[in-house]
């Protein structure tokens, strides 16, 4: 991207369909993957829709989504698009930080997730698998997608708020999270603030979670000399440029934060992992005779183990792929920018489609057919799931490690079968995060 001051430049092509008042949102709501794919093949690289009176230009194909990717946040800003995390993930915390202290936030989270972490954390997701199997018997019928967002909550309460709290996890911990989830629906990027159940019961929870989270800050600074090697003891050692340390509201924040990045999209992805394998017969063979010859019963997976699994690596990428976990990313314009001749003014928002650039046919030829094997496309840009350039998701190490872990204890042990009919498991777009429509059922038969 760069800027222009001499000949005048074109604007973006507008999207058909706009209704007074209310623009593009209805259909936008209604299924914004699909309408976002709409925008790209009537308008290609750049297309211009209202979203609820927020003008917003689509950025479409590996060259425009790198430029979006790569561009600093002077010019675009992810906190000015992303203000509907706010109420969830709380005031002065992230995309509501100062620019010096969301960077140090950030990085914070990221030395969360550190190599070192990463060791603990994958023995931690194999015992709570183990924990997870324990009752099923010799065979069962589960919904999988109520499965794995109980075993994910599991997984990241453990790895980031420790073993005392896991262990103590009520609940109300369970239902007041999926609220803080519920309020990240598509309306609320027109307004967060606006007067709707959802939103009441989010700031509910979020204020309760505030008080249970704190609960264990001052019980941990209470006891300064224990290690407890999980994520919370990394946020609350965290500090500022100026030596300060983060507020409880702050460690709750980056708690809550974590979690959604190492919670709900694993839960979603991981769901569709099983789904894909249940289908795919001779793709899931292979996973299977992979891991077989890894592991045998008395094998500890660890995180040096689950760094070379290629098969499952391969299945889970072509998962995120048809699946992936954001169907869109965004950013504020700050500065116009002039993108390849064409005016893209300050005030609007940029986006990009990852559901959409993973069925860009360039790259991913016949892109609805499900092919582990399939070459990578020749371009970093194409292939998106978590993001790219200097803002790439900080999470999708421990994401990749703790789907690698989950599947490495489960394919040996368990054999899987689809319950309902195969068209009957379709994405469920009434939100940002991508997760399968429920129920998702799924029989399992002890190998």
């Amino acid at each position: 991207m760069s800027q222009s001051a001499t000949a005048p430049l074109a604007l973006p092509s507008k999207v058909s369909g706009e209704k007074p008042s209310i623009g593009h949102m209805e259909e936008f709501s209604a299924n914004f993957a699909r309408f976002l794919m709409r925008c790209n093949s009537e308008c290609g690289e750049l297309a211009e829709f209202n979203m609820g009176g927020q003008q917003t230009v689509l950025m479409s194909g590996p060259e425009a989504q790198e430029a979006f990717l790569k561009t600093l946040d002077q010019k675009l800003s992810r906190a000015a698009a992303y203000q509907a995390t706010v109420p969830v993930f709380g005031k002065g915390v992230i995309f509501d930080a100062p620019p010096d202290k969301m960077k140090a936030q950030l990085k914070i989270q990221v030395d969360a997730l550190r190599y070192q972490k990463m060791k603990n954390y994958s023995t931690v997701i194999s015992q709570e698998v183990e924990d997870w199997v324990a009752d099923w018997g010799d065979e069962g019928e589960l919904d999988f997608l109520d499965e794995f967002l109980r075993l994910t909550l599991h997984t990241a309460t453990h790895c980031l708020l420790g073993k005392d709290f896991r262990d103590q996890m009520t609940e109300e911990f369970r239902e007041l999270y999926h609220d803080l989830e519920k309020g990240l629906q598509a309306i609320a990027f027109v307004d967060p603030y606006m007067q709707q159940p959802i939103f009441e019961a989010r700031d509910k929870a979020r204020a309760r979670l505030q008080e249970l989270i704190g609960g264990i800050i001052a019980e941990r600074r209470a006891n300064s000399g224990v290690v407890y090697g999980d994520a919370l003891e990394t946020f609350i050692a965290g500090t500022y440029a100026d030596g300060s340390h983060l507020t409880d509201n702050e460690i709750t924040g980056l708690v809550i934060a974590t979690m959604f990045a190492g919670h709900h999209t694993s839960s979603g992805t991981a769901t569709w992992t099983l789904t894909e394998l249940a289908r795919q017969k001779e793709y899931s063979a292979d996973v299977l005779q992979e891991l077989r010859a890894l592991y045998n019963e008395d094998s500890e997976i660890t995180f040096e183990s689950l760094r070379e699994i290629p098969r499952l690596e391969r299945f889970i990428e072509e998962v995120l792929r048809l699946h992936p976990p954001l169907i869109l990313l965004m950013r504020r314009v700050i500065e116009d920018i002039d993108y390849k001749g064409t005016l893209i003014e300050a005030g609007k928002t940029v986006a990009i489609s990852t559901y959409g650039s993973h069925r860009n046919t360039d790259y991913f030829p016949d892109p609805e057919r499900f092919n582990p094997n399939r070459p990578e496309p020749d371009t970093l840009f194409a292939y998106i799931p978590f993001g790219g350039g200097p803002h790439k998701c900080a999470g999708n190490a421990f994401a990749m490690m703790q789907l690698k872990a989950i599947f490495a204890a489960l394919l040996p042990r368990y054999e899987f079968e689809l319950v309902d009919p195969d068209e009957t498991y379709q994405d469920d777009f009434s939100a940002i995060v991508l997760k399968p429509s429920g129920p998702c059922r799924l029989r399992y038969k002890k190998r």
